[in-house]
């Protein structure tokens, strides 16, 4: 039965034998393992090589059937295809067809969906931008390397919106910029209600992002709840406080000792930052010397139709993101070049637009009545219009992609 408190899935008693050749009980991968995850939170599955992590979650995606327990998914059995509808899954290594390039991966899989060809090339669009490969859209991912293989392969389980993420070892191989990214998606994602389900053996990045962790040992349950409590010593206090001088310091100590004991062992130093925040601003500060490389480049922010915006604002968003060119600033990489659009967030704008422009053929452009001069305004992404006008020609496939 559905479930109705907000859970996205349960374990229950879950056990995993594997057998050899003659039947007998081999290994135990997962013994009794019992616990569920909440919709919108990041829940994070720990453990050493062997411990059971790889096969709970392919359990849980209905890729193993269990010995003994059970797993229900969205209250349903992992095996139903529409609770498959619902899940995105980024395996430890991307298998992909490396003869595709970064456009036609996603678009064979949103293909799988049975996406309208229209909203496969509006999220591929989406996706490859949010994931940092736009200059590299057009490569073989066979020739990509691991780090960008892992942005690909994030790209594709997030296709279909998946309203829960599992992500097996997500910030391996990638580079300090792109593990950050993947944090702040991850965040991101769960701030917009979804649910994220990870195994990683980087506990730093773990300890960032996760809401609730579960750390196995000998495929059993020895550890589980909300990080900020796990990881509290209440037997220790630390103090934050401006640099002053050594003597304001050697007062400190001895107020402290009069209260904890004239043996209490009280430490001051300088805090340090953490490598990875020095690392990024090393490489913002390159970036903003405007050098250029031949990796991947810093992603956008999530994209909208992942538990964002709406589709009207979304097509607010194209059209203020295709005109605007901050206050006469360059027009970002790869667009067409177009007249600012006046930002105006109101039907009676979308209305005007649509009332005051028609579709050329050749050129994508507006036109206004014969003689009439074509002001700034009218001058708008033909992509865009379509969607406003609802004549989207997409509909039916070119035979191009028939013959494809």
């Amino acid at each position: 039965m559905p479930a109705t408190d907000g859970t996205v899935f349960e374990l229950f008693e879950l056990t995993k034998v594997f057998l050899d050749f003659w039947g007998r009980a081999s290994v135990k991968a997962v013994d009794g393992l019992s616990f569920d995850v909440k919709r919108g939170e990041v829940f994070g599955l720990l453990g050493p090589n062997g411990s059971g992590k790889t096969t709970t979650v392919r359990m849980l995606l209905g890729l193993l059937f269990p010995t003994s327990g059970m797993v229900q998914l969205f209250g349903r059995t992992p095996r139903n295809v529409e609770v498959k509808k619902r899940v995105g899954y980024m395996p430890e290594e991307s298998h992909l067809y490396e003869y595709l390039n970064a456009e036609e991966t996603l678009d064979f899989f949103g293909r799988l969906f049975r996406l309208p060809r229209a909203e496969r090339h509006k999220r591929c669009e989406a996706l490859i931008d949010m994931v940092g490969l736009r200059r590299a859209r057009k490569r073989p991912v066979g020739q990509y390397s691991k780090g960008m293989a892992r942005r690909i392969g994030l790209a594709q389980a997030l296709i279909n919106d998946p309203d829960l993420l599992i992500l097996d070892e997500p910030t391996t191989g990638l580079d300090p910029i792109g593990a950050r990214e993947m944090k702040d998606l991850i965040l991101t994602l769960r701030d917009r209600g979804k649910t994220i389900f990870l195994c990683s053996h980087l506990l730093s990045d773990v300890q960032e992002v996760c809401d609730r962790i579960c750390i196995l040992y000998g495929g059993k349950r020895r550890a589980i709840g909300p990080v900020g409590d796990l990881l509290t010593t209440h037997e220790e206090m630390q103090i934050r406080m401006p640099r002053v001088e050594e003597e304001a310091i050697g007062k400190v100590r001895d107020v402290i000792r009069m209260y904890a004991g004239p043996d209490a062992s009280v430490e001051v130093s300088a805090p340090r930052r953490r490598l990875e925040d020095y690392f990024l601003d090393v490489v913002e500060e390159a970036r903003r010397e405007k050098l250029t490389t031949a990796g991947a480049e810093r992603g956008t922010v999530a994209a909208a139709f992942l538990g964002g915006a709406t589709d009207g604002e979304q097509l607010l968003q194209d059209l203020v993101k295709a005109g605007r060119q901050d206050e006469g600033g360059p027009a970002e990489s790869g667009a067409q070049p177009v007249a600012a659009v006046p930002v105006q967030r109101d039907d009676e704008f979308i209305a005007g637009l649509v009332k005051s422009s028609s579709r050329d053929g050749s050129s994508g452009r507006t036109t206004e009545e014969p003689g009439a001069a074509v002001t700034p305004e009218a001058v708008v992404r033909r992509d865009v219009l379509d969607e406003l006008m609802g004549t989207d020609g997409d509909e039916k496939e070119s035979d191009e992609d028939q013959a494809r």
